[in-house]
């Protein structure tokens, strides 16, 4: 099919619409007029992680359709915590902690929202809530919420329902600052739409309420669905952690890798969640991939990391996949990619080569043979190679030459590998 004509049919067969107000009248609405819209992220954080990637690429599919984007730092929410989807009180944040984090986060966003022209405005909530007084907070805003209704709001019902220490009033009054928000941008910037995750679905609509309250203007929310793995694993984790947009946090390498992972149940799902590939493509790559397996996955991987990281780095990632099975070009892996495979393949870290016997006793140590027995014979049979390049030498003990960037080297055995780390 042709691209939809408007951003609301793109968003619903994407399967990106979980929750909207007034259903209808938001498709006219955004059909007929190009609107201003909103989505914000607190700073918790010196770098965004993946789960922050929908609602924000969502902002950026907008303006494809030509609307308006403000992505919002959270400098002032962000200080207070966000009591969605969080079973006890978070730490409290300093100024400067909070400065510091939306600096960072500032360029992240340019790899995914347009902020050529006048098409998107980062704006931070610090700005206008650091100039309030609490008199005028309480009255002006304050008065225009009702404690029953906010305690009907899951966010703040699983807080009291909890056997922990309930919820402070720090935290309650997170969602009258977030609607305030939506007040405020409604006002300067004449922003009609905010966007989100779906835990944030309370919050959301009580700024439109608040708006309601307030002016004569609209308000709409409209929410995108929490990502879910079929295979029941969190989305956004690995057992390193969480995986982050910063590269120093999650190498390019390692983000490629968590995308190609995807399971089958979910590629195509996640094709059409984030990136902006057209349905066309989308449905060629879902029979493809029952022909030719991890075709899909491949598209995902590398759409996503050249998003994030570029097509410099997306090229690294795909060179480091195809090294490890004995492919492309080995002297073109930097360190943070190595330092990276000794992580996830587990390999052993040694001072220097001095402590190590040799090859026999490097294949052994890191658990690619039971035994040196078993070494001798793999090696025999030519099944073992030192940097892709085949070892038969029994005596072999690695130099500071064999060593990738003076510190790296690759071990195989069969279709089993290591990539080691030596310190000095």
């Amino acid at each position: 099919m042709a691209k939809p004509d408007n951003i609301y049919d793109e968003l619903a067969w994407r399967g990106l619409i979980h929750q909207e107000s007034g259903q209808d009248e938001l498709k006219g609405y955004l059909s007929e007029n190009k609107v201003t819209l909103y989505c914000g992220f607190d700073p918790t954080g010196d770098s965004l992680h993946i789960g922050s990637l929908v609602p924000l690429i969502t902002l950026r599919r907008f303006q494809e359709y030509g609307h308006n984007a403000l992505p919002l730092a959270g400098g002032a929410t962000g200080m207070i915590g966000d009591p969605s989807g969080k079973s006890q009180e978070r730490n409290l944040l300093t100024d400067d902690m909070v400065r510091h984090n939306v600096d960072c986060i500032k360029e992240q966003l340019k790899s995914i929202v347009d902020f050529s022209g006048d098409q998107a405005t980062l704006v931070n909530n610090y700005d206008w809530v650091s100039n309030m007084n609490v008199i005028e907070f309480l009255r002006d805003v304050g008065k225009n919420f009702s404690v029953n209704v906010m305690m009907q709001k899951d966010s703040v019902k699983t807080r009291l329902q909890g056997t922990d220490a309930g919820i402070s009033y720090t935290e309650f009054s997170y969602m009258i600052l977030q609607g305030y928000d939506f007040l405020h941008l409604n006002r300067e910037f004449d922003c009609t739409l905010q966007i989100g995750g779906s835990d944030q679905w309370g919050n959301m609509t009580a700024g439109m309420d608040l708006i309601r309250r307030c002016t004569d203007s609209k308000g709409f929310c409209l929410t995108v669905p929490l990502i879910t793995k079929s295979d029941g694993t969190k989305f956004g984790k690995t057992a390193g952690g969480s995986v982050w947009l910063d590269p120093k946090q999650t190498c390019p390498y390692e983000f490629y890798q968590y995308w190609y992972s995807t399971p089958d149940a979910d590629v195509i799902k996640f094709l059409k969640y984030f990136t902006f590939l057209p349905k066309e493509e989308i449905d060629a790559l879902e029979e493809e991939t029952k022909q030719y397996p991890n075709t899909a996955q491949k598209t995902l991987a590398a759409e996503m990391t050249n998003m994030i990281h570029g097509e410099e780095e997306t090229a690294k990632a795909l060179n480091a996949s195809l090294v490890l099975f004995g492919k492309g070009d080995i002297s073109a892996m930097d360190a943070p990619t190595l330092e990276a495979l000794v992580t996830a393949t587990e390999g052993k870290t040694y001072d220097s080569l001095d402590d190590t016997e040799g090859l026999i006793a490097l294949l052994v140590d890191n658990g690619l043979t039971q035994s040196g027995r078993e070494a001798r014979q793999m090696i025999k049979s030519n099944a073992v190679a030192v940097n892709n390049v085949k070892i038969n030498e029994e005596t072999f003990k690695p130099s500071q030459e064999n060593l990738l960037l003076g510190n790296y080297l690759l071990l195989k055995k069969g279709k089993k590998f290591k990539v080691i780390k030596f310190s000095n």
